[in-house]
């Protein structure tokens, strides 16, 4: 029995702060775009970030949001670097269905030596460590973390990898972060976009790639080549043609981007997930922690008589009375 799929003109007005899934059928390909504004500078305005780390929170998040966009009621997403760089450690913490809450650890002098050297870039700022993304996905549902290296490049570089690594789906992710003033505004917020797609087809031969090239194999080993499918060759060709501009542009919709991309071979588009600035931190939930700590962990940590807890995500304190926690 064939379905009918209802058709119309791709919406012309743009909306921020969403993850829009999307799927071209033609070429066996599906992925998510994302547009972020109001909810990225109020991940931001909790922290006086200097503008390359603020850039960098910004392109983690939009990252984070297109992966996590696809977990169910209750899960949760992370994704945290640990480097040597002067931003050595960098989280987004996405709790479904669209809560989203991001943190960054850097080091002032070293970031501001990054920036008087014109060696400010993600990649520059980041270093070398690792990137951990975790899926808990609630219930009684097994926890899944990927690793990838991160070898002094930015996060873009790196989720290419992983997708090659861990994955293995052939993939292709776009990021763009930019400045907008907005009308009565003293100052530019940031936005961030980005663009996911994926190569996903029903015959999982045509998705075959080439194997990674073994570290120990001897100098003139060939290196094992496969041809891409044409889909994907096609896919490819009209991804790159996507622009910074296009990915942040306020008045450009996410299904007007997607129609200039691929309205000679079909695009459809499903519903939209949210995505909302939101600490799920509470005095609750920090009491709990504190309860963890041994009766003389809890004593250490009293000063004049209050024992003070600061959420790094959100910037709100909570302060406890010795006797409050532990009992």
């Amino acid at each position: 029995m064939n379905v009918r799929i209802p058709q119309r003109r791709p919406r012309e007005e743009a909306t921020d702060d969403e993850v829009l899934p999307f799927q071209v059928d033609a070429l066996d390909l599906r992925g998510r775009v994302v547009r972020l504004g109001p909810a990225l500078a109020e991940v931001l305005a909790h922290h006086d970030y200097p503008a390359p780390v603020a850039r960098l929170v910004a392109e983690a998040t939009a990252l984070a949001a297109l992966l996590g966009s696809t977990l169910k009621q209750m899960g949760r997403f992370i994704f945290q670097t640990q480097t040597d760089g002067p931003v050595d450690m960098l989280v987004v913490d996405i709790t479904a269905p669209d809560r989203v809450r991001a943190y960054a650890r850097f080091d002032a002098a070293r970031v501001a030596a990054a920036v008087a050297n014109n060696a400010d870039s993600p990649g520059a700022l980041l270093g070398r460590g690792h990137l951990a993304m975790t899926i808990e996905p609630g219930g009684d549902a097994n926890r899944y973390q990927g690793v990838v290296e991160l070898k002094g490049e930015g996060l873009e570089v790196a989720a290419h990898r992983y997708f090659a690594q861990s994955e293995q789906i052939p993939s292709r992710l776009r990021l763009a972060i930019g400045e907008e003033m907005r009308p009565g505004a003293r100052a530019p917020i940031l936005r961030a976009g980005g663009l996911l797609a994926q190569f996903m087809p029903r015959e999982a031969a045509r998705a075959a790639r080439a194997d990674l090239a073994p570290g120990d194999a001897p100098a003139g080993t060939p290196r094992h080549e496969m041809a891409e499918d044409d889909a994907w060759v096609e896919a490819q060709a009209l991804l790159g043609t996507v622009e910074d501009h296009e990915l942040l542009d306020p008045s450009l919709s996410s299904e007007r981007l997607l129609y200039r991309l691929f309205n000679q071979r079909g695009v459809r588009v499903f519903r939209s997930q949210a995505v909302t600035a939101q600490c799920t931190c509470s005095r609750e939930r920090v009491a709990g922690l504190l309860g963890r700590f041994s009766d003389a962990d809890r004593r250490d940590m009293v000063e004049n008589g209050r024992l003070t807890v600061k959420c790094e995500f959100c910037g709100r304190a909570y302060e406890f009375k010795p006797g409050e926690v532990g009992a």
